[in-house]
């Protein structure tokens, strides 16, 4: 449910996924190697965190790393994994410091065992904070995430737990990665870029998009607040459109 922030005036969306995009862009631009631009975007995605609680909302959940992107350059992907290790190291400093619950979605057989290891950690030591949830999708596919949903309900199909006429939407969604969190109300994905690339096909059925072309390391609070402004001129009734 949306909550009203009088000092602006504006509506804020319960629930923000973003598209973290342009962090190879930004460095290119500066001449700087693609690495920079990752690792400045990641510092941008604890700032935003920290701006949007701040503004009122309580759940924010990033597209951090694709099924796909493992189809990039092994030194891109290596170099990566190297930012996400220091990110999760950092992120548990600072889900303590902000009181932030933290929550990571995705298939993690793929990732090295000292990363599924300190995502564990992560999740243990913020699972009872009272501030942002914040979810990183992390060898995350929506696509792969529907699999393997439909492969656990015909397992407990199989084992007598579920009867196929019991399937229904609520049914389904309780046995994909994100739930326990309300589907997003505002998507943004930076960069100019207008696709989901295969980001939370289920969860986006009603969900606003917004596509500034700012770069995810640029992204600030002002744009933040732009996305918002955009969110509260869109006509929405019950989750939906009042067109719809």
């Amino acid at each position: 449910m949306d909550v009203y922030n009088e000092k602006l005036g504006l509506k804020i969306p319960q629930h923000i996924a973003i598209i973290l995009d342009g962090n190879g862009r930004w460095a290119k631009k500066r001449m700087l190697p693609k690495n920079a631009g990752h690792n400045k975007g990641a510092k941008a995605v604890e700032e935003m965190c920290r701006n949007a609680y701040d503004l009122g909302v309580k759940y924010v959940t990033v597209y951090a790393f694709s099924t796909e992107n493992w189809n990039r350059p092994k030194d891109e992907v290596d170099a990566l994994m190297k930012i996400l290790r220091n990110y999760l190291e950092d992120c548990i400093k600072n889900a303590r410091k902000n009181h932030m619950k933290v929550r990571c979605i995705g298939e993690r057989s793929r990732l090295s065992p000292d990363i599924a290891a300190k995502i564990d950690e992560l999740e243990k030591a913020s699972c009872d904070h009272d501030g942002l949830n914040f979810t990183i999708a992390l060898n995350y596919g929506g696509r792969d995430e529907l699999t393997r949903a439909v492969r656990k309900i015909a397992d407990d199909v199989a084992l007598g737990k579920v009867k196929p006429d019991g399937i229904d939407e609520a049914l389904v969604e309780s046995y994909l990665d994100t739930y326990g969190i309300p589907d997003p109300d505002l998507l943004i994905r930076t960069s100019g870029e207008q696709r989901t690339s295969n980001f939370l096909p289920w969860q986006l059925a009603y969900t606003e998009f917004y596509f500034p072309e700012v770069l995810w390391p640029d992204f600030s609070k002002d744009d933040l607040i732009e996305a918002i402004k955009v969110y509260n001129s869109r006509d929405r009734r019950f989750g939906k459109r009042n067109d719809e």
